[in-house]
């Protein structure tokens, strides 16, 4: 018989040091903090090598810029997206930079046991201490086929323990929730001296109150392109309505996700995220394109069908790109902004990122 959610007083159990560090923010008065989340994604004609390399440099530049936190995703059995391990990338990356928090955005828990998760942030917090975020997420990641062979069971597919899951991985990283656990059991490492920031992602309200009902931070996928305003608005009210303090935050921390495509004048940015507006029309039927050059994207036959499609996508020069992003952050009350940048070259997103960053960190 499946444990039931429990009621519970939070219980202090760690000091939260480094959630203080990484969380509290004072959104009145001042922008939100600017991060970034990136997928790793393969280009047309390009390599998971060519990938994975240009994920590295955009972090190096992230780090170079102030920007908070780096994070990556969790995609399988994709042709177009060589971000499959999450732990791995963090390592490669956290090893790469100097001073940016690198993340998971996020780690579909439902997919792999909550002990190997553990073991995995732990060793990663305890190579980059006080760099490193856990990102949870309740999605598949892929096909329902993929999440069979990656849980080894079809028996496996719902995401019904969930939260008995994500307080079990809580509690192996040292925030004990519950009398008993796999923490009381298991240690994900042997003598811990910090512990990973942990975070709920989510595209919905379930998760939204989910994480207001655990204390957690939430990180809303607004980059989805397939909520409105108003529906990523609804998703942040129903986290703060459910919020309470926890050993890791007194008061609700919200991270909003965009996609976000700048350049030096509007023609332009919109020349370059033709690729991308490709490839979105192209999901509306199920299908993983890769990024195409935007040459070849203006000359698809589909192009006049992806420019019509409806998309919350932020494209634009810098001030409007802000504007967009002041709004969506007024919105959302959301102490931190997250851009997803999709174009086909590593040049253009570099340049989006850094006259983004200018622009927002002024």
């Amino acid at each position: 018989m499946a444990r039931p959610i429990p009621e519970f007083a939070p219980v202090t159990t760690v000091t939260r040091e480094e959630a203080s560090i990484a969380g509290e923010c004072t959104v009145t008065g001042v922008r939100p903090h600017l991060s970034a989340l990136d997928l790793a994604i393969v280009s047309e004609g390009k390599t998971s090598s060519d990938a994975l390399q240009e994920t590295t440099v955009f972090a190096q530049r992230a780090d170079a810029l102030g920007l908070t936190r780096f994070w990556v995703a969790e995609h399988h059995n994709m042709r177009t997206v060589a971000s499959t391990s999450p732990a791995v990338l963090i390592a490669h990356l956290a090893a790469s930079t100097d001073r940016i928090r690198v993340g998971s955005g996020g780690v579909m828990l439902p997919n792999h046991p909550p002990l190997v998760v553990a073991e995995q942030f732990a060793m990663l917090e305890a190579l980059h201490p006080g760099r490193i975020d856990l990102g949870i997420g309740r999605a598949p990641g892929t096909d329902h086929a993929t999440a069979a062979a990656l849980r080894r069971s079809p028996a496996a597919l719902g995401a019904e323990d969930f939260p008995l899951h994500l307080l079990d991985l809580m509690g192996l990283l040292g925030d004990v929730r519950t009398e008993a656990g796999l923490w009381s059991q298991f240690a994900a490492t042997p003598v811990s001296t910090s512990t990973p920031w942990i975070a709920l992602l989510g595209s919905s309200g379930y998760s939204a109150e989910l994480a207001g009902y655990l204390g957690l931070p939430f990180s809303f996928a607004h980059h989805f392109d397939r909520s409105s305003l108003a529906e990523t608005a609804r998703a942040f009210e129903l986290y703060r309505e459910a919020f309470r303090p926890s050993p890791m935050l007194d008061d609700p921390y919200a991270i909003v996700s965009a996609s976000v495509l700048t350049a030096e004048t509007r023609d332009e940015a919109e020349w370059f995220a033709l690729p991308g507006r490709l490839v979105l029309l192209a999901r509306h039927s199920g299908r993983f394109e890769p990024l195409k050059l935007p040459e070849a994207a203006a000359n698809h036959p589909s192009i006049d069908d992806a420019r019509a499609l409806p998309t919350n996508r932020i494209v634009g020069t810098p001030d409007e790109a802000v504007e967009r992003l002041e709004e969506l952050a007024g919105l959302t009350h959301a102490a931190e902004v997250m851009v997803s940048t999709v174009t086909y070259a590593l040049p253009e997103r570099v340049d989006s990122l850094e006259r983004l960053a200018r622009a927002w960190l002024s």
